[in-house]
């Protein structure tokens, strides 16, 4: 790894920092301020639907002012956003609790392309390994992000308005961290042609199973994440239990990132994505064997796993989906529908955990999970039989 790709890694890091703080702190906040118990993920779903409507955008600054200046204005709406639910907070304005983290969804956004960037800044027979060792930066965000929740939860006199406060600072950490950065220029061809259509990018079957395999394996994490802080403050757990089990999942999020690489370069993406498919598998049996403390404990080390070989391969997967000169669009379609999806799911964990249950909740996550391997057996018995066609 060369000094771009540990800066960046690092970058990832407190990216995750973020995500993770909201995930522990955004619904228990919701829960205080909604006016109605199931609306209390909103803050959560705003997250993601700010990131689903910033896509466009998102595509186009970056095609336009380049890699570095993008993720540097995508850092300076972090710092304003964490600043706007802060205030939030404070004045126990739920809507503009619901605001703020819509427009921190641009730094979502943004941020969610590091990891192609990544791939840009290693040689194309390491392209595989560098997605994943930046991926594995989330480790930072991991022990970082449930602590500075707990620690930071009586910092002011308001629960957890510290905690947004600090997120500032992360995000103006990880803009000084930019500015030591050099990203490659973008192709000589994007500057006379866009490439292929998008409709004819995303016809293809590997795109179409990279961005199925992407948004329904992040959907299925983010349904039982977001939904996890409420469950086991119904169940009688204390938050510092929360912070301890999400600190373990983001663990098994990223702490493979430093092999998972070498597995899909030696055993191929589609047998590491399959992998990663029977682990969410078993988190989801984990979770309904009971509401003990070890058994969230467990079930969300398992879905970080299985998210972490799932979503990487997905994202090696859609490097063979299009070429240099359509990155922007083509990453900016695969973002949208895992957006979308995350939308779907930060508002169903909210009103499934608070009207239906823990239970029926991870039975319900079962149907994306049987998607996503109907996908990958389709795409693997199409590549079987390309040879001989």
């Amino acid at each position: 790894m060369n000094r771009n790709l540990w800066l960046l890694a690092i970058c990832q890091g407190l990216f995750l920092t973020n995500n993770v703080t909201f995930i522990a702190i955004n619904g228990l906040v919701g829960l205080a301020l909604a006016p109605l118990g199931w609306m209390a993920t909103l803050p959560v779903m705003g997250y993601v639907v700010g990131g689903a409507l910033s896509t466009g955008l998102v595509a186009r600054t970056q095609k336009r002012f380049g890699r570095k200046t993008s993720f540097q204005f995508g850092l300076l709406v972090a710092v304003l956003s964490a600043l706007l639910c802060c205030y939030a907070a404070y004045s126990r304005n739920f809507w503009l609790l619901v605001t703020a983290t819509v427009v921190a969804g641009y730094y979502n956004a943004n941020a969610q392309l590091y990891r192609f960037a990544a791939a840009e800044l290693a040689l194309p027979a390491f392209r595989e390994k560098a997605v994943s060792l930046v991926m594995a930066g989330g480790l930072i965000g991991a022990i970082a992000g449930p602590n500075l929740a707990a620690g930071t939860r009586t910092l002011t006199a308001v629960p957890f308005a510290g905690a947004y406060l600090a997120l500032a600072v992360v995000a103006l950490l990880a803009m000084a961290l930019l500015a030591f950065m050099q990203f490659p220029p973008p192709p000589a061809q994007q500057a006379t042609s866009g490439g292929r259509p998008l409709g004819e990018i995303m016809r293809q079957p590997v795109f179409i199973v990279a961005a199925a395999a992407s948004a329904l394996g992040f959907g299925v994490m983010n349904l039982l994440m977001a939904a996890t802080p409420i469950a086991m403050q119904v169940c009688g757990l204390p938050f510092s239990d929360a912070a301890l089990v999400l600190e373990w999942h983001v663990i098994g999020m990223f702490a493979p990132g430093f092999f998972t690489g070498h597995l899909i370069k030696r055993f191929g993406t589609l047998p590491v994505m399959g992998v990663g498919l029977v682990l969410n598998v078993a988190c989801v049996l984990v979770a309904l064997s009971g509401v003990e403390l070890h058994q969230f404990l467990v079930a969300l080390f398992l879905l970080g796993l299985g998210w972490n070989f799932l979503f990487t391969g997905a994202t090696t997967l859609a490097l063979t989906a299009y070429r240099p000169e359509e990155k922007d669009k083509a990453q900016g379609a695969l973002n949208f529908c895992v957006f979308a999806v995350l939308a779907l799911s930060s508002l169903a964990s909210g009103v499934l955990v608070t009207t239906q249950g823990w239970t029926l909740l991870n039975l319900g996550s079962l149907l994306p999970l049987g998607l996503t391997g109907a996908a990958l057996a389709w795409l693997a018995l199409r590549q079987r039989r390309l040879p001989a066609i």
